[in-house]
Order: structure tokens, then sequence, then C-alpha cells
């Protein structure tokens, strides 16, 4: 019985440590894991900032509409400039362009907080920096996600992209809580200050990490229509183009958390700052645990994308309707698992499936997408809870989840696989089959 026992106990331990090695295995890049703990400590400063501009917004206003009004002035410069900022961060080099526009942001941060502290800001204020900050976004974020892949190369894509949405997860559910407990003790403006601080350690891995180690790309250098060249190739492929429709939906009507979820706290369960920080760390703890599960899995494709969205919709529509606040806690665990789920499949099909040259495009219209919709689905969200209530808003987005997984479905069973120029089979070569819901090939194509 002993024996059996000690074997049993050795199985799991293997299992268990196989798990946490395939988990965390784009760590063991030296360059990766510089840039991983500079990103941890900006990104919970970074999302404290969000709670603390959300809560500061409805102080100086009352108002969901302004909240959502805000939100929509931050990622409007996505939806505009970031198709650009894609093809710059394809003809430059990305790691430069970084480090000069996190510096920009800990300005925007500082400039926030000195305002916030002295008692001088005002809503107008707060309107020209976020704008000030979507438009450093619009640009930092191709360069971001393209340069994951210079440093850690295709093999480990998919584990780093998991893991950086799990970084902004962990900083979701470490961020909020903190800055809830600041804004109530020592007021709104200290947050700011801080993430204006934190700006320093991700500054710092991206100037002293090993360039040598580096895999960049080739510049695309400068051409005309590179811009137009970029949404063809994204249209033509359906790896590409079928997640950014998904993305498109869900970006618009889902992922308004930000409007949503302080108005549900205040006015619904008649709660303060720290039930609007709880209820944004309770995603990010549900997002860290699903982010770790998706890491190990390593799936991509549109299949696990759809069955991610579809579980987005549904939680999300449980928090809505939560009778009481400790079972929206509960729901909003799970908001995070599908979230970050749907994210980081949909981010690496996209990424594996798009030729090096176009990679920084495609992740602009990604971020479009994702960020670029919320300038209409911002104040909408807000407009919706306006005239009725916070339950309505959250299951707006639940149900956009549950659209975009069944068009996923139905564009999946009537898309035909379209391999890049340099991965074309003869054309002799027999087509794929029109039914495959799983477009994506087994390697990347590039």
């Amino acid at each position: 019985m002993f024996g059996i026992l000690v074997i049993v106990m050795a199985a799991v331990k293997g299992r268990l440590g196989g798990f946490w090695r395939q988990t965390f295995s784009s760590l063991k890049i030296p360059n990766y894991r510089l840039y991983f703990t500079g990103q941890s400590i900006s990104l919970a400063g970074t999302w404290m900032q969000m709670t603390a501009q959300s809560w500061l917004v409805l102080t100086l206003t009352h108002s969901s509409t302004d909240l959502g009004f805000t939100v929509a002035l931050q990622t409007l410069p996505v939806l505009i400039f970031a198709p650009y900022g894609g093809v710059v961060a394809d003809r430059v080099d990305k790691r430069r362009l970084m480090i000069a526009l996190q510096i920009a942001m800990g300005f925007q941060a500082l400039a926030l907080g000195l305002l916030t502290v002295f008692g001088a800001v005002r809503f107008w204020q707060v309107c020209v920096l976020a704008v000030i900050l979507g438009l450093n976004n619009a640009f930092e974020n191709s360069a971001r996600q393209a340069f994951v892949r210079e440093m850690v190369g295709k093999d480990e894509l998919r584990n780093a992209i998991t893991l950086n949405s799990v970084t902004v997860n962990a900083a979701r559910a470490v961020g909020p809580a903190i800055g809830g407990v600041l804004i109530a003790t020592v007021g709104i403006g200290i947050c700011f200050l801080l993430n204006a601080a934190s700006f320093v350690a991700v500054v710092a891995s991206l100037l002293i990490m090993d360039r040598s180690a580096l895999r960049p790309s080739t510049p695309a250098g400068r051409a005309s229509g590179q811009l137009r060249e970029g949404l063809r190739y994204a249209a033509r492929t359906p790896t590409i183009a079928i997640p950014l429709a998904m993305m498109g939906l869900v970006g618009l009507f889902a992922y308004e958390f930000q409007v949503s979820l302080p108005v549900l706290a205040q006015r619904t369960f008649h709660g303060g700052a720290e039930a609007y920080g709880f209820m944004t760390a309770a995603m990010g703890v549900g997002a860290v645990i699903g982010g770790l599960f998706t890491a190990a899995r390593g799936r991509t494709g549109l299949r696990p994308m759809i069955i991610a969205a579809a579980g987005f919709g549904v939680a999300i529509l449980v928090c809505a309707f939560s009778p009481v606040l400790g079972l929206a806690y509960a729901a909003l665990l799970f908001v995070g698992w599908a979230s970050v789920s749907f994210i980081a499949i949909g981010n690496s099909t996209i990424q594996l499936s798009a030729e090096p040259s176009m990679r920084g495009r495609v992740i602009a219209l990604w971020q479009v997408a994702f960020q670029g919709t919320t300038p209409i689905g911002g104040p909408a969200i807000g407009w919706i809870i306006a005239v009725s209530d916070p339950r309505a808003g959250l299951a707006v987005g639940g149900a956009s989840c549950l659209v975009a997984a069944l068009g996923g479905i139905a564009l999946a069973r009537h898309s035909h696989p379209s391999p890049p120029a340099s991965a074309q089979p003869p054309q002799h070569a027999p087509s794929s089959p029109a039914g495959t819901m799983s477009v994506l090939p087994a390697e990347d194509p590039t």
C-alpha cells in the first residue's frame, strides 16, 4: 500500500511539475523575464489609475454618461490612429519606440496626479489627459505586442502572449483593490502619482535588456499604400478576419466595465470605491487562474475562441442579474476567466497567422477591434445605464458575446483557409474543406 502511495504521489508531482514548466515556459528567456517583471509592476499602477480615473469622473460629474464619454475620449485615438500605429511599428525599432511612449505615459499620470492632489482638477482636464493617453496607446500597443515575438521567437509566442494577459489581469486584481483602499484613505491623486512612478520599472527593463539576444523582424520600409495593404491582407485571411470580427462586436459592448461596474457598485449594490475595487479585483483573480490554464494548454484557433466567447457571455449575464453583491463577485471571477481566454486565444491566433512584415498592422487592427470600438460602445452603454439601470448595460455586453460566438460559427463554416503567399500550396493541391472550424494551421506559417 505504501509503495502504491509513493508511486501515485510521484506521478502527481511529475504532472504538476510539467504543468508549471509548460505554463511559464517563456520565462526561461532572460529578456522576456526582465520585461515581464517590469510590465507586472507598471500594469498594477495602470489599473490603479483606471480605477481612480473612473471614480474621479463620477465624483466630479455624478453622471454615467460623462463616465462613458471619458472612456470614449481615451480610446478614440486608438480607433483613428492605431492602424497607422501598426504601420509605424512595422517600420521602426520597436524597443526604442516603446521607451519613448512609456516615458510620455508616465508624465501624463504625473500631471493628472498633481492636479488632483492640489485640488485643481476639472472634468475637462481629465478629458484632455485621457485623449493624450489614448494617443500614446494608439502607437504603443502595436509595438509592444509585436515586440513580444522579437524577445521569445515563434515557439514560445503562444505562451508569452497568454502570460502577458495573465500579467494584465493579475494587475487588475491587485491594482484596483489597492486603488480602492487608497481612494478611501489618502485620496484619488495618490493613485495617479504611484502609477507615474511605476513606469520607471518598465522603462528600465527595456533599457537594460540584452539587445543581441533579440530577434527583430526586418523593417517594412516606407512605401505608399501600406495601410491599405494590411487591411486587404487581414480581410482575405480567415484566421485573422473572423477573430477581428468577433472581437469588434465583443469589444463594442462587453468590455465597457469601466462604465458599468462603478455604477453597478454605487447604485445597484449601494457600495463605495471599495466595492468597485473588489469587483475589478474579482475579475482579475479569475483572469489569472484562467490565464494560467490557457497558457498551459496553449490552444489557438477559431473553435476555442468561440467557446471562450460563449462562456464570457454567460458569465456576464449571471453577474448582470445577481441579486446580491456576493454572487456578483463570484460571477466576476468567471467573467475574468473567460475574458482572458478569449483575448489570449484570439491574439495568439492572429499573430501566428500573420506574416512577420504584417504583424504590426494586424495587431493594430486587433487593438481597433478591442479598444477602438469603445468611443461608440462606452457612450452607448452609459446611455443604456442612464435610461434604465446598470444591469441592463451589463446584459447588453453579455448578449453581444453570445451573438459573436454564433457569428463565429457561421463564418467559420463558410470560410476557406487562405494561407499567406509565402505558404501557398501548389496550384494542383486540393483545397481545404469549407466546413472546417479551426482554420489555423498546426504550425506557424511564418
